[in-house]
């Protein structure tokens, strides 16, 4: 168990559960907003949308995508995105719900707890406890939730190590989302997202097509899609084909060289990619105003 995992108590609500430590009972779905006019967007890298990058080098991702879709239905549309690389799950249940139910939204997504799982010594069991913790928090706001499970990493050489810690924690994810009456994206049954041609160069992120499907799966799910539903169950025309194993050898070698030590070393030092960095879009503004002066700014 990781000092963060340290001193957690099972999750407590009165009439919620059926002992100390025990799973809690379940609850009746929220409601859902007939119209969606502000969302929030909370988590790490996936969420701030590496590595789907802006021609200003900054970062778009599955949740700029959704908003900006959102924002073309409903006149003043409001979003933040609170997500910062390498946050973990008492920094996203931490400052980054408290700003959250600050601003009290129609709609916030919840992509957490990658950063934990891929640390050995973190307890599943307690990390889970204290995302539904967070996940509860919000739906007694009267917040509506979408939250985001693992993916398969079974097709990523090295990183396939850790498919069996991610398919228990998106098994938790699954049972709170079940619980509390709460819709899930199951990344995992995504099947376009094993298709490497989703994935950058750093097979840790989605590229810009990974995080369009992702967008388009949840827009479909609020019920206000993108497009056909082939924009997230079939992106591409053609099948992926591999390259010779050789040539899958050797790209894997350089991969390594160039990505997983450096993520390793950081690991070993205690240091986070997202140390120092603060949320992209860290206020519930007008998106359609953000867009119109990143376009003007473009064209100067």
């Amino acid at each position: 168990m990781t000092s963060s995992d340290k001193g957690t108590s099972p999750l407590r609500s009165t009439g919620d559960t059926n002992g100390p430590g025990q799973e809690p009972s379940h609850r009746a779905p929220a409601a859902h907003p007939a119209v969606i006019r502000s969302y929030v967007a909370i988590g790490d890298s996936i969420t701030e949308g590496l590595d789907d990058p802006n021609p200003d080098g900054t970062y778009r991702g599955f949740a700029d995508r959704l908003a900006e879709h959102l924002s073309t239905r409903t006149p003043g549309f409001r979003y933040a995105n609170l997500a910062v690389r390498g946050r973990r799950i008492h920094h996203i249940f931490g400052e980054q719900l408290e700003q959250t139910l600050d601003f009290a939204p129609d709609l916030v997504t919840v992509h957490a707890g990658g950063n934990d799982v891929l640390r050995p010594n973190t307890d599943l069991d307690q990390l889970a406890l204290r995302y539904e913790r967070g996940i509860r928090r919000l739906l007694d706001a009267g917040i509506r939730v979408v939250m985001l499970s693992g993916h398969d990493t079974g097709w990523v050489p090295v990183l396939r190590v850790y498919r069996g810690r991610i398919a228990v924690f998106s098994m938790h994810l699954r049972a709170i989302a079940e619980r509390n009456g709460v819709d899930i994206v199951d990344l995992w049954a995504l099947d376009a997202l094993n298709d490497p041609r989703a994935w950058s160069v750093d097979r840790l992120h989605f590229n810009s097509a990974g995080h369009q499907i992702v967008a388009a799966r949840i827009a479909e799910l609020l019920g206000h899609p993108i497009g056909p539903r082939a924009l997230w169950t079939n992106p591409w025309p053609t099948p992926h084909v591999p390259l010779p194993r050789v040539l899958r050898r050797r790209e894997t070698r350089q991969w390594a060289l160039r990505y997983l030590v450096p993520w390793l070393g950081r690991r070993l030092m205690g240091r986070s990619s997202g140390d120092g960095l603060l949320p992209k879009r860290p206020q519930l503004t007008e998106l359609a105003a953000t867009l119109l002066e990143a376009e003007e700014s473009r064209s100067d």
